[in-house]
């Protein structure tokens, strides 16, 4: 056997392989950028690794996926006194608050905590929650790529059209030091998204892939005959740009027969990863299946509170479902165990069966599932040879995983983002012992810290970081007045 660069040593391996491999006293072997070898103590270790890493009471498992968030969400978290106001924080922020600074370090302080908490690969749209894009001009969508590079980490940006009336205004710093409005167009926001594929969309190789995104339609929208045409003429020129550029296609909030619509409006395929999607109708399950789209559960999210995705049942009609944290805000961050425990809970009580959703498929789901959504589950999702070194090392020595038995019930049940050790990605160990001496996290926090307050006060905002007396002794937040 070659000489490995990392050889990781005494540790249970969760494998999440074809044959779901639990092993004991397990080692990994990593040679450049990929699994070179994995056995157990009755096989000969490789000598002479370069580095050795002695994972004696750790669990090895593949580099989780969080396959929806929102770029941006990090610096509006916990803005306003209720979900409508928050997004009205996003909207005014992403469009007329924001700088290139902004979003950069907005990303640096998100991948610092996905790094923490064992996230290697995500999904991520640049902006959203009021289908705001930041696509006006390539800055800010650069200034993302270039802090997921410093990271380590990979991440596929998400970038597209916002909803429409066109133009829509946008406010940029200019070099003059003054802000600009700034009237853009659908077109504009097409070439800028073409313009950040040609530069950045290498998820395998420097980490930052690129995907399109565009606004999902409800039969409301289509109502009209003009109206879908319109909408039918985005669908054509997104469609058009993907199959160019070959990457793929993510849309956020879909619900109760927009699936079917889409797939009329003939933005479907095994390209595409469809977010939240709740209350599903039976056509809606036919385009899934149809189709070979995949979806992303978001368990934790606002939505998730609204109405249900379909999760068990969309998995026994054989569609692919993966997880999305829909982070970092208004209420929830990047911790993928969290939202795999969040996942068991809220499907066990819908059916009141603690049945549904073992452990084990809710691993699938934050792994391999997850990778198969990407069209990547030859490459990440699993610890198998030829696969690239995306490893994550739970310290599972700790009260709340004891005994020492049953190591996938105790990751999905009980493991946090805090019992991360070590993250592997791409072959480079990028923490270690909880340390990540490539990043400088204090500088990281302080910079988040100031650009949110530079964007809160550029868009008059400040007053949403106060929190209300009317989050104390009552049972439920009242309304705001009208």
């Amino acid at each position: 056997m070659a000489q490995p660069d990392i050889l990781v040593r005494n540790v249970t391996a969760v494998t999440v392989d074809p044959d779901r491999r639990v092993l004991d006293r397990a080692w990994l072997a990593i040679t450049g950028d990929r699994i070179s070898a994995i056995g157990t103590e009755r096989d000969p270790e490789p000598a002479g690794a370069k580095q050795v890493i002695d994972a004696t009471g750790m669990v090895a498992m593949p580099g989780l996926i969080d396959n929806h968030s929102h770029a941006g969400h990090g610096l509006v978290r916990n803005a306003g006194a209720g979900v409508d106001t928050w997004f009205q924080a996003c909207e005014e922020i992403y469009a007329r608050g924001s700088t290139p600074a902004f979003w950069r370090a907005e990303a640096r302080m998100v991948q610092l905590e996905r790094l923490r908490g064992g996230v290697t690969t995500a999904m991520t749209l640049l902006g959203g929650g009021a289908d705001i894009y930041r696509t006006d001009d390539p800055a800010s969508g650069d200034a993302h790529c270039e802090a997921t590079i410093e990271a380590g980490l990979r991440t596929f940006l998400a970038v597209g059209p916002g909803r429409p009336p066109f133009p829509r205004r946008y406010r940029t710093l200019g070099g003059d030091g003054a802000w600009h409005d700034t009237e853009v167009s659908f077109e504009r926001q097409l070439e800028v998204s073409e313009t950040l594929i040609d530069r950045w969309n290498d998820v395998l190789g420097r980490g930052t892939g690129i995907c399109l995104v565009m606004p999902v339609y409800y039969a409301r929208h289509v109502a009209e005959a003009e109206d879908r045409r319109q909408v039918m003429a985005m669908g054509e020129a997104v469609m058009d740009m993907r199959r160019r550029k070959d990457v793929l296609f993510t849309q956020d909030g879909h619900r109760d027969g927009s699936v079917a619509l889409a797939r009329d409006l003939g933005v479907l395929g095994k390209f595409a990863l469809l977010g939240h999607s709740v209350d599903l109708t039976e056509d809606d399950f036919t385009a899934l299946k149809e189709t070979g789209a995949s979806i992303i559960h978001n368990p934790s999210a606002i939505m998730s509170v609204y109405a249900r995705c379909p999760v068990p049942e969309l998995i026994e009609a054989g569609i692919n479902v993966c997880l999305g944290s829909d982070a970092a805000a208004p209420d929830r961050g990047y911790d993928m165990f969290r939202h795999m425990a969040q996942c068991m809970h809220y499907h066990r009580r819908h059916f009141r069966d603690p049945a549904y959703l073992p452990p084990g498929k809710t691993l699938e789901m934050a792994t391999i599932d997850a990778a198969k959504a990407l069209g990547l589950e030859h490459e990440i999702g699993s610890l198998e040879v030829g696969k690239k070194a995306d490893v994550v090392l739970v310290d599972m020595r700790k009260p709340h995983l004891y005994p020492p038995v049953m190591p996938v019930t105790r990751i999905a049940h009980f493991a946090n983002a805090a019992d991360v050790d070590t993250v592997i990605v791409n072959g480079r160990v990028l923490m270690r012992g909880r340390k990540a001496d490539h990043l400088d996290a204090n500088a990281i926090l302080d910079d988040a810290a100031e650009q949110a307050a530079l964007a809160f006060e550029r868009t008059g905002l400040t007053h949403l970081l106060d929190e209300p007396q009317e989050f104390w002794r009552l049972a439920r937040q009242p309304l705001p007045a009208s």
